[in-house]
């Protein structure tokens, strides 16, 4: 469902009856004459539709975490906001950029249309920029020739909805000397080939059974899960263009079952 579509369809007619009422069918009216109740509700609508289009377009747009890729950091549940304009105001609907105001950072945890199906929203993490070089070797992450940074937290186990208990090493990671958290399960492979699809720019990328090495197109951008053998993302898929950016998820501000995340910030 095109939620944005809906309620631009939904701002357009409510717009329309109340300008044509306003400007036209009003005047026609016997004087005291209640308005029918296809312009009475409409009108009534209209700044309620329109004020809640203006936030989720330009401000802040509400989401929901449907899956475990990017634990520790947002669990399955978890109802996030996403900063619409930090990375620069968009036209609704079509998503087309009309002003600048930053570009993603290494370490954003990144809203976007899916690349193969942008009816679709992902959220994943940046690691590659554009004309960076990204390795991903025995499950070191290396960014430009240099290995990110590291140091071990303890172990950490979550329940995976058809396998049970799973039980990973959680890491501290270090980009942009700001440090967020991973898991990472040593019992599982660091690349399953098998899921590599044939997507644009994929000459870019070298596979190999310890990993991958890739270089990021200009104006696209390179993606990973948290959960780093849970996740399907750019290694998988490909690169995220910068025409399929939604936002940059900095809070959650609900999840039914536990309070204790409510207000989080996301690192």
């Amino acid at each position: 469902m095109n939620f944005p579509l809906i309620l631009f369809v939904l701002l357009v007619i409510t717009g329309s009856i109340w300008l044509l009422d306003t400007f036209l069918w009003k005047n026609k009216r016997v004087p005291g004459e209640n308005e029918p109740w296809w312009i009475e509700y409409p009108k009534s609508f209209f700044p309620i539709i329109l004020i809640v289009f203006s936030l989720r377009s330009f401000v802040i747009e509400p989401f929901k975490i449907p899956s475990g890729s990017m634990i520790p950091t947002l669990l399955v549940g978890d109802f996030i906001l996403v900063n619409k304009y930090t990375y620069g105001i968009r036209l609704p609907v079509i998503n087309k950029k009309i002003f600048d105001i930053n570009e993603p950072k290494r370490g954003d945890v990144l809203v976007f249309r899916y690349p193969e199906d942008p009816s679709i929203d992902y959220i994943k993490r940046v690691v590659g920029l554009p004309g960076d070089t990204i390795t991903y070797h025995n499950k070191q992450l290396i960014i430009n020739g240099e290995a990110i940074r590291t140091e071990y937290e303890g172990d950490y186990k979550y329940v995976e909805s058809g396998f049970g208990y799973i039980y990973s090493d959680r890491f501290s990671e270090y980009l942009n000397e700001e440090s967020h958290s991973i898991l990472i399960n040593q019992d599982a492979k660091g690349i399953h080939f098998s899921n590599v699809r044939q997507f644009e720019f994929r000459e870019s990328c070298k596979y190999r059974r310890t990993g991958f090495t890739c270089e990021v197109p200009a104006r696209s951008y390179f993606t990973l899960g948290d959960n780093r053998d849970s996740s399907s993302d750019s290694r998988y898929w490909g690169f995220v263009p910068e025409e399929n950016i939604v936002g940059k998820a900095f809070m959650i501000w609900w999840n039914f079952g536990d309070f204790g995340r409510i207000g989080l910030s996301i690192k």
